[in-house]
């Protein structure tokens, strides 16, 4: 069990550390960045069994409820003003949107630290699935997600809809 333990806290403080150094290579506007990204993501890990046993939901913002109803709805304006204002209010809520040509900057280390967390805090719940299911935390994550879908189609719409009027998309 000791060796266990000392396995999993290793395995746990070597991504990290690989992670510090990466991050020390970077310029300070991307350190800042990429700070604020692992301590939201530990933050979301850490909290993951409280939203298991269904005592935190996401809230669906109304954006993406707008967006379930109807995703292919004509806009509320067809100005380029316009387009751009939805489309920078959908990239609030889901995050930029994805862009052709850009780089991938993947941070494998930090992805290899996210899996080892994320695996050792589900292991906490037995029979999580069924945990989840019972507690409701499982059909809010499927309407979250349905909401996310909706709203994705719905930017993906919208820059169809600049794109065919010859709109500079800023969003």
């Amino acid at each position: 069990m000791k060796l266990t333990m000392t396995a999993i806290a290793l395995m746990l403080m070597l991504p990290g550390a690989a992670l510090a150094q990466d991050q020390a290579k970077q310029a300070p506007e991307k350190q800042e960045k990429r700070r604020d990204d692992t301590l939201d993501k530990a933050g979301t890990i850490a909290s993951q069994p409280v939203r298991d046993v269904g005592l935190d939901k996401d809230e669906i913002p109304p954006i993406l409820l707008k967006a379930m109803d109807n995703p292919y709805a004509p806009p509320p304006s067809r100005t380029c003003k316009g387009l751009n204002t939805s489309l920078g209010e959908l990239n609030a809520v889901l995050g930029e949107d994805f862009t052709a040509g850009a780089a991938a900057n993947e941070n494998r280390t930090g992805k290899i630290a996210e899996a080892v967390g994320k695996t050792i805090v589900n292991s906490l719940i037995p029979f999580r699935g069924l945990v989840r299911e019972i507690s409701g935390a499982a059909p809010a994550q499927r309407r979250l997600q349905a909401a996310v879908t909706a709203g994705i189609a719905r930017r993906g719409y919208l820059r169809g809809q600049a794109a065919a009027k010859g709109c500079k998309v800023t969003s």
